[in-house]
Formats: C-alpha cells, structure tokens, sequence
C-alpha cells in the first residue's frame, strides 16, 4: 500500500505524530511532505488551471512532486492543527491549487479509488472544522471513502499529551488503520458522490467549459463511462 502525507505546517507536532502513527499501523510505503517548506506558493487567481490546463499554473513544477505522488498513493493522509478554528494557511493555499481537479472542473480518474484521512489536533476544540476544510477537497476530488480523526490534546507538543489521551489515541488510530486495511482494494463512490458526479456531467453536456468539456469528452465520462468503472 502507497500512503502520500501531507502535513499542513513544518514542525513535528501533536498532528504530525498522530498521522505518523496512523501511517505505521496502516503499513507500506509512506511519503511525506511538508508545508510550507516542501510547497509554499500561494494561489494567484489567474485561472490559467481552469481554462488553460493546470500545467499553466505559474507554480505547476513546484507542485508536481506532491501532484504524482497522491497520484499514485492509494491513501491519503492531510493533518493540520487547529488555527482559529480552521486549517492552516499553508494547508488551505495547498489545497487551492487543485480547484481544477474538483469534480465540477476535472477530476481524476485515480481518485475514485483512493481512501483519504484528514488528522487534526488542538489545545482544546476546533477540530472539526478544521477536518471539513481538508475533507470538503478531498470529496470533491472524488476520493470515495474519507475518514476524519481529531484529538485535543490539551497540550502543546506531543511529550505533554496525558497517558490516559495517548491511550485512546494509540486504541483509536489502531481501529482506524484496521478498516482502512480491510477496505484497501475494495472502495467505490457511494451515492452522494455517484449524484454529485451526475449533476457535473449534466452540466458539462450543456458546456460550462470548452477545457472541461474537452476533458469530459475525452475520459468517455458524457457518455456510458464512469471514473469507478
């Protein structure tokens, strides 16, 4: 199993540390990155991803080390701590370059298969906001099977976590890591993706695009063709 993870900031924290341990208990082959040390560029609101091709995008070689390893992965992991009760701005600037690849634009085909996980701590609260920022990307990728694990620590680092916390942390990365085993190979798009892609495709008949349509066209998707099939 190919596991890509995405940390939303440079210091190995509480976060980093619960996605390491999750990535662990999952096993196979795990590469991280970094943000904003591995990409640090903020989106410029040329829409040259939209009506051009991403490749347009002023920071595409930059990004496209990140790009072809969540291409391959077969999870996705995205862990970000709580800052004001969101993601953070690292995170949030990584993930605004692919506003092409939503399924309304041009989603990946490799993406139907994968399974995703977004990890968020905090001091105290936050963490479920802050897993929607990453997880609303990661469904409109089209990525079927989307697990979302947060955690206050109530700490500052990870030494200071309480051992009563690191044991449901340890009890509950291990139940998660154990269904995303049993569901490896066997995931497919449930009904609230099936819909959400069939809305797109009626949009793209009617051309809201000429790059999209182009796209659409090609994978076979306007016609009897699916990305899950």
């Amino acid at each position: 199993m190919k596991i890509t993870m995405i940390h939303g900031q440079n210091h190995i924290g509480s976060t980093c540390q619960i996605g390491r341990m999750l990535a662990e208990k999952i096993g196979g082959e795990v590469k991280e990155f970094f943000l904003p040390r591995d990409f640090g560029e903020f989106c410029v609101g040329c829409t040259n991803c939209f009506l051009k091709g991403e490749e347009n995008c002023p920071h595409y070689e930059k990004l496209l080390p990140i790009v072809e390893t969540m291409n391959e992965a077969d999870v996705i992991i995205l862990t970000s701590p709580v800052y004001v009760y969101h993601a953070t701005g690292s995170m949030k600037a990584f993930l605004d370059h692919f506003g092409y690849q939503w399924m309304v634009h041009r989603p990946k085909t490799c993406m139907f298969q994968k399974q995703g996980v977004c990890i968020s701590t905090a001091a105290g609260a936050g963490m479920k906001s802050t897993n929607k920022d990453m997880a609303d990307s990661l469904f409109y990728w089209g990525i079927p099977k989307i697990y979302k694990y947060g955690m206050a620590v109530a700490a500052t680092s990870f030494d200071q976590i309480t051992e009563k916390k690191r044991a449901a942390i340890e009890k509950e990365t291990t139940t998660l890591a154990a269904k995303i085993r049993r569901n490896y190979g066997h995931v497919k798009p449930g009904l609230k993706t099936k819909t959400y892609f069939a809305v797109m495709r009626l949009l793209h008949k009617k051309g809201i695009n000429p790059a999209d349509e182009v796209y659409w066209e090609a994978q076979g998707w306007l016609g009897e063709k699916r990305p899950w099939k």
